[in-house]
């Protein structure tokens, strides 16, 4: 293995990385911004037309996105002033107006008063649902299943657009690795494949498959990648942190899920807050322009934070306003939200020769572009009579499968679940029992509080067991000696424990991620009773749960499930849907060992289980090594058996994956029970020597299965170069796939064990 490896750089991985020369500076980008050839769209045409005729104020003016009163940041909404510059021709889109009549009343005045009649393009924060509120994003993921995410964002564009909105901040595809970082909620956890493949989903789901076409139609949104990039490596989990990554880390972990999105044609993405090295990224040339925009050829528009430009301020990297803006823009950033640091010093910035008339000009066209995209020059308004104003039972259906399919079994000894709907008596017991807090955070207008309380409240886990066992006497009691009490009077019971929706999401960083209050106090007590019970974990984030996961027999995860939370969770207790989620993050034994996550690298002095007392390996001397559930972890009511991974072959040449070939990989899965149910086979990979030091299990392929007792299939996965390389600290991207030993591993979870062999020649 001392031998020169071969090197293989791999276009189809990012774009023209190869060829891309030197990382881009900012001085690069604002003098040379990244050019989108006409041939790509069919609006160029119009769009060079329109350009040609607008004013300096009326191209800053389309880079300006205000919020309406309803705004998801500090500060107030900013109606009056959005309505005056939508009056003028000096807004290009509003964020948080939604409802047919609101939007249409805003864009008539856009359209119909302003001097070229250039129609708004209104966003909303639509991240898991409008007015039907599915499961977390995180809580998606756990599903292992694509179909789910996809048929969320389905279903929310459809209610979304028939509301007014074009445009949604989401998907989500940050890779967070520490849990106590609240935003972890809105992705799909800490592997980057995982996230990829999630993050493509719902960006069909909402665009539908041709970007341009499907974005006219009725009942689509356009996307939005975020947030680029690394924003989930916030050190010490406080949300907007800095972060630090070498290019290797950036390309191999953070990146992927973008590019996926990218390819899936998202046609905006959002930049982070974050600083990346040094450099914040809403003016990080090098992320925004030389790889989004110039390797990956991204042509459509790249839009601020809330108040992103401003913050550069508090950053300490623009001494005012005017000096944020110009190095946003410079860098790439195509549309301002909220700050106005362009629209009020745009002009002077480009008299004086710190911005760019080409950069400007490319940032209003792929504003226009948008536009044209969603068919607004056409056809601004939405038709009020179509407005959906409620979920359908179609849509409620979908949310409960999806949340029933995203749950994960993480305990089940003696069989105490699946309950016997015959059952005599249940109790439920605990905080979030008869609690409307199950929706989660960032929810939609259906979830929105007002003095009535929720427009479209959850189904309370009470509820749900009551309906799906309408002949057992349920009593409720919210915890203390009541709750003990309710427990020793019933035949089994249902302990209802978590966190509270707010205490996750942005800005609901913890430093301690334990069940908060006395709910494990409660658990111990009902432990005590004697009686059988199960554990429903609801939550926002993986919790530290061995103070008492030993102590109950049954554990559902459940996270935030939405708005049909209690009978989907009614739906798994009494077996009427098999669990088959699995864990998209691992959960940690102790806030001290984060970040844990099984993608990690090997040290020099590995912890080796076979000698458990070696003192000098990287290890802790106070708690066991690695986490309390792994990656991939999920039980069912049945029980499955994984063979070993097949390769078709044992050896395939780096030339030949550089030429777009693939090792198919086999892997044999049986039901071995008694019931049918759903497995996820789990194919990881490891390099054994590389130039870069590489992950001790990267996760490379996965398949949910459904199979009846007895029931074998074989589950076929393809390895390509993508699968087998990997990128190394050279900024001008470049991509590696280097002879050696690679092992194969295939299981249930990233503890597998069953491995084979493939050599790269």
């Amino acid at each position: 293995m001392g031998e020169i490896r071969r090197r293989t750089l791999l276009a189809a991985l990012g774009g023209t990385a190869a060829a891309s020369g030197m990382a881009v500076t900012q001085a690069e980008a604002a003098a040379a911004p990244a050019r989108v050839p006409a041939a790509r769209s069919p609006y160029e045409a119009r769009i060079r037309a329109l350009l040609g005729r607008m004013t300096t104020a009326e191209k800053l003016g389309q880079l300006q996105q205000l919020t309406w009163t309803n705004d998801t940041g500090p500060g107030e909404g900013q109606n009056a002033r959005a309505t005056e510059l939508a009056r003028t021709g000096r807004l290009g889109s509003v964020l948080n107006v939604f409802g047919a009549k609101n939007t249409n009343a805003l864009q008539k005045i856009a359209v119909e008063e302003s001097r070229l009649g250039i129609p708004l393009v209104f966003g909303l924060d639509v991240i898991h649902g409008y007015w039907t509120t599915f499961p977390i994003p995180l809580a998606q993921a756990a599903s292992f299943d694509p179909a789910v995410t996809e048929k969320d964002a389905e279903v929310s564009a459809a209610e979304a657009r028939s509301n007014g909105v074009h445009w949604t901040f989401s998907p989500m595809m940050d890779v967070a690795r520490d849990p106590r970082w609240g935003r972890i909620a809105e992705g799909a956890g800490e592997d980057p494949y995982l996230t990829a493949v999630l993050a493509a989903a719902k960006t069909r789901g909402y665009q539908g498959r041709s970007k341009d076409a499907d974005l006219k139609a009725k009942d689509r949104l356009a996307a939005c990648a975020k947030h680029y990039v690394a924003y989930g490596g916030a050190e010490g989990g406080r949300d907007y942190n800095t972060v630090d990554v070498s290019e290797s880390r950036l390309r191999n972990l953070y990146l992927p899920p973008f590019k996926a999105s990218v390819d899936a044609g998202a046609a905006t993405v959002m930049a982070s807050f974050n600083a990346l090295n040094g450099v914040p990224q809403h003016a990080n040339a090098h992320t925004l322009t030389g790889i989004l925009k110039r390797e990956w050829g991204f042509d459509g528009v790249v839009v601020t934070d809330y108040n992103g430009v401003q913050e550069m301020l508090a950053h300490g990297f623009a001494a005012d306003p005017a000096e944020a803006g110009a190095k946003g823009l410079s860098a790439g950033l195509d549309m301002e939200m909220v700050s106005t640091a362009l629209a009020d010093h745009g002009e002077d910035l480009l008299a004086d020769g710190r911005i760019d008339e080409r950069r400007l000009d490319d940032a209003v066209a792929r504003v226009l572009r948008l536009k044209f995209r969603l068919g607004l020059f056409d056809d601004p308004y939405v038709d009020v009579d179509g407005e959906v104003t409620k979920p359908s039972k179609a849509a409620r259906k979908a949310a409960r499968e999806a949340a029933a399919r995203s749950m994960v079994l993480l305990r089940n000894e003696g069989g105490v679940l699946p309950l016997a709907a015959s059952a005599g008596s249940v109790a439920v017991v605990g905080p979030f029992a008869d609690s409307e807090d199950l929706l989660g955070t960032w929810v939609g207008p259906g979830g929105a509080k007002g003095p009535d309380g929720v427009k479209f409240p959850p189904v309370t886990v009470v509820d749900g067991i009551r309906a799906a066992a309408p002949r057992a006497k349920v009593s409720y009691a919210k915890e203390g000696a009541e709750a003990v009490a309710a427990v020793k009077a019933a035949d089994v019971a249902v302990v209802v424990v978590g966190e509270a929706s707010e205490l996750s999401g942005e800005a609901a960083s913890r430093s301690d991620i334990s069940l908060p209050g006395e709910q494990e106090q409660l658990i111990a007590a009902v432990a005590k009773t004697g009686k059988p019970f199960a554990v429903v974990l609801v939550c926002g984030r993986p919790l530290t749960v061995g103070g008492w996961l030993e102590d109950a027999p049954a554990v559902l995860l459940a996270w935030h499930p939405g708005i049909e939370a209690g009978n989907a969770i009614a739906d798994v207790l009494f077996g009427e849907v098999n669990p088959g989620g699995k864990l998209p993050v691992s959960f940690p034994r102790s806030v001290g060992q984060i970040p844990i996550h099984y993608n990690h690298e090997s040290t020099g002095r590995p912890y080796d289980p076979d000698e458990p007392n070696e003192k000098y390996v990287s290890k802790y001397v106070d708690l066991p090594p690695g986490p309390q559930l792994p990656f991939g972890h999920g039980l069912s009511y049945t029980t499955f058996e994984v063979g070993e991974p097949r390769p078709a072959q044992d050896s395939i040449a780096a030339s030949a994956l550089r030429a777009g070939k693939s090792v198919e990989v086999a892997v044999a899965v049986r039901n071995t029970g008694d019931r049918t149910g759903d497995e996820v086979v789990q194919l990881y990979v490891r390099d054994l020597v590389a130039s870069i030091v590489q992950p001790v299990r990267r996760l490379r392929g996965f398949e949910r299965v459904t199979l009846k007792p007895g029931e074998s299939r074989t589950v076929r996965f393809r390895l390509g170069a993508g699968d087998l390389g990997f990128w190394t600290n050279d900024t001008r991207g470049e991509f590696l796939v280097e002879p050696g030993e690679m092992e194969l591993y295939a299981g249930v979870s990233s503890a597998a064990k069953s491995t084979a062999e493939l050599t790269i020649t």
